[in-house]
């Protein structure tokens, strides 16, 4: 049975992405807004404190963030779609001095076309399809877009509005004492730290584009301000966004200075950059409280980037630290055990133990 239970729920495991990607339009925004609700209840807290009714907390503290949100987009679209313009030039530079080191190992070349020659391979027919432009794609995705937005600042909304009756229901309703102090423990540690963490996260991030900026500034890289904000948003997807940051810096790089070298500074700065803060910095800032598994993080990131793509790819973390905490009160299964017969939790587990001894001096 403990077999057949576990198979079960790899299986579920496994068709969960499909069931969550086809229902994006509901499933994304629904997670999106309940990470909304536990990161901005704190703010509709004071502001209630304050003397604002709840209606009026619940709406300006979403206000507050979707000003901020777009103060950062501003700070970065608007310098970004000027940039665009000079892209194709930068990329021919780019190619222009690949092709002058491709020109130096073209020995290397021709020393795979004669070893292809002398194995018989010769070469086939390459079929390429016809896909649409960006800008047909942008077209079919923004009203879907426009819509998962609209449906996921509503369900913030209501939920942030909604909060004060949700923490009576968890305390009130409850049979015994024990399981409403419990539920509002849980529900706490929850909202605590996610909350936290990605208030946290957020400030070293500000800090870390900060940095990029004056660095860009520096190097004579053009719109720093834009380097700095784009240093900040990938900063919050791990491991994935630092390597995207410095392949952005070494291809403009490439394309603006001189030299090779002098090309790839700025993407040698952000990496040593990186190291000290992902090293030294946000390790002593959050400390232990938020220290997570980098396999279970991975797993996390490619678990909901698969599902919904760059959206999944930010939201990953948050997910696996409500996820960490819910499991730290609940308790950690056991599925190792739980193929052999042993119960799911280690809570269950003491308590079995305990039933078998009260038996045993019966």
């Amino acid at each position: 049975m403990s077999a057949l239970v576990l198979l079960f729920g790899l299986g579920l495991f496994l068709a969960l992405p499909f069931v969550l990607s086809i229902g994006s339009v509901v499933f994304l925004p629904l997670v999106t807004a309940v990470l909304l609700t536990i990161l901005l209840s704190p703010l509709a807290d004071w502001f209630a404190r304050i003397g604002l009714p709840n209606v009026a907390a619940s709406l300006f503290a979403l206000i507050v963030f979707l000003g901020v949100l777009l103060a950062a987009l501003a700070l970065i679209l608007q310098p970004a779609l000027e940039l665009f313009e000079e892209l194709p030039t930068i990329t021919e530079r780019v190619s222009a001095r690949f092709s002058d080191l491709r020109d130096e190992f073209e020995w290397l070349a021709m020393a795979n076309r004669e070893l292809a020659a002398l194995m018989g391979d010769t070469g086939a027919r390459e079929v390429v399809l016809a896909t649409p432009s960006l800008l047909e794609e942008i077209a079919f995705a923004t009203p879907s877009i426009v819509l998962e937005v609209l449906i996921m600042f509503l369900m913030a909304f209501f939920m942030i509005e909604a909060r004060v009756r949700l923490r009576r229901h968890l305390l009130f309703d409850r049979a015994n004492f024990g399981s409403s102090v419990k539920a509002a423990r849980v529900m706490r540690e929850v909202q605590d730290r996610v909350a936290a963490y990605i208030t946290t996260v957020g400030l070293i991030n500000i800090g870390i584009g900060v940095i990029v900026a004056l660095g860009a500034w520096a190097l004579g890289l053009d719109v720093p301000i834009m380097w700095g904000g784009l240093a900040a948003i990938l900063n919050f997807i791990p491991y994935i966004g630092p390597l995207a940051m410095t392949a952005l810096l070494a291809l403009f790089g490439l394309g603006t200075a001189d030299t090779v070298l002098i090309g790839l500074l700025p993407a040698a700065a952000y990496i040593a950059l990186h190291a000290v803060e992902a090293n030294v910095v946000t390790p002593s800032i959050l400390g232990a409280r938020f220290t997570m598994n980098p396999v279970m993080i991975l797993i996390a990131l490619s678990y909901f980037t698969w599902i919904w793509g760059v959206p999944g790819a930010l939201l990953s973390v948050p997910i696996l630290l409500t996820l960490t905490a819910l499991f730290d009160h609940i308790g950690r299964p056991n599925l190792v055990g739980f193929i052999f017969g042993e119960p799911l939790f280690r809570s269950e587990a003491i308590e079995r133990r305990l039933e078998d001894r009260q038996i045993e001096t019966a």
